[in-house]
């Protein structure tokens, strides 16, 4: 799922292309898509594009009158620019916006079409589409302080609790929690106030630093390539392969939908943390070391 720094990309490529220009007219090829019916999306066609704004994982586009399109990508949503009036590809292609200056596509890979696209009246309308969650890029340690510490939850939950923080997935998390050699599973309200300051600056430095690397890779191109998981990554999606900190081998904790990964000797003191469908498995003869999976992995 494209998440604060890949949207952050999105909304300045489309700050290029569309604000000012006129919205001509959209079209919607699956019935999916829109969630909405009032008001209709014939309404926001013939409207300028005013301003465009992130709401979480949102995109919202600001038209004229003070109407809003709110686009929520999920997993497999993607947008692409292409020529005025492109086609809409089988299967994948999902609705496409008509500008003068060219054609932003929305697709989803998958059989599963989970992407929504909504139409809203006014600042009151917007409101119900943003999750309320902390802008971590703007924040002060005080307010990163309350909004973590507020439940007592893991701190892989907590960091993607949009909620909580805006903006912030399964991807960056790793990210972030490798970065401030924090436990994914550390329980937030027994944080100490320096484990606090670092998880803040990692936060801010992770995310900040990933935007201005797709910032470099997108130049003034449109960012076709969004993906979760990126070889300059240093725990997210690499399980099995070596930690460019440590050398020790990334370990994951699977879920139905996805998985946590982080390095043990960096993050969790050489522990291994239970995986679900292993520990089943496994059982009592579960590693819980580093040193006891390399001999289990050995046998």
């Amino acid at each position: 799922m494209p998440e604060l720094p890949d949207i952050a990309i999105y909304l300045e490529a489309l700050e290029r292309r569309v604000l000012g220009q006129t919205l001509d007219r959209v079209r919607v090829a699956s019935p999916f898509l829109l969630r909405t019916a009032q008001p209709p999306l014939t309404d926001a066609q013939g409207r300028k594009v005013t301003t465009l704004r992130r709401l979480g994982k949102r995109l919202a586009f600001g038209l004229e009158g003070d109407w809003w399109l709110v686009l929520h990508l999920m997993i497999a949503g993607r947008l692409h620019w292409r020529e005025v009036g492109a086609p809409l590809a089988k299967r994948v292609g999902l609705a496409a916006f008509d500008f003068a200056s060219g054609t932003l596509v929305l697709t989803e890979a998958g059989t599963r079409k989970r992407a929504s696209l909504h139409v809203a009246a006014g600042e009151s309308g917007l409101r119900p589409h943003d999750p309320g969650g902390l802008e971590v890029l703007e924040c002060s340690l005080a307010e990163f302080s309350r909004a973590l510490t507020r439940n007592n939850h893991t701190l892989k939950r907590a960091l993607t609790d949009p909620r909580l923080f805006s903006g912030i997935g399964n991807a960056y998390s790793d990210e972030i929690l490798h970065d401030a050699h924090l436990s994914p599973v550390a329980l937030t309200q027994r944080l100490s106030t320096e484990e606090i300051e670092r998880l803040h600056r990692a936060t801010q430095e992770t995310l900040q630093r990933w935007i201005e690397l797709l910032r470099r890779e997108t130049g003034d191109g449109f960012p076709e390539n969004v993906t979760a998981f990126r070889p300059q990554m240093a725990v997210h999606g690499k399980f099995g392969q070596a930690c460019p900190m440590c050398g020790a081998k990334v370990q994951r904790i699977r879920y139905v939908d996805n998985e946590t990964n982080y390095c043990p000797r960096c993050q969790t003191g050489g522990k291994l943390l239970a995986d679900r469908s292993l520990s089943l498995l496994l059982k009592k003869d579960w590693p819980k070391t580093l040193e006891e999976l390399e001999e289990l992995r050995a046998r």
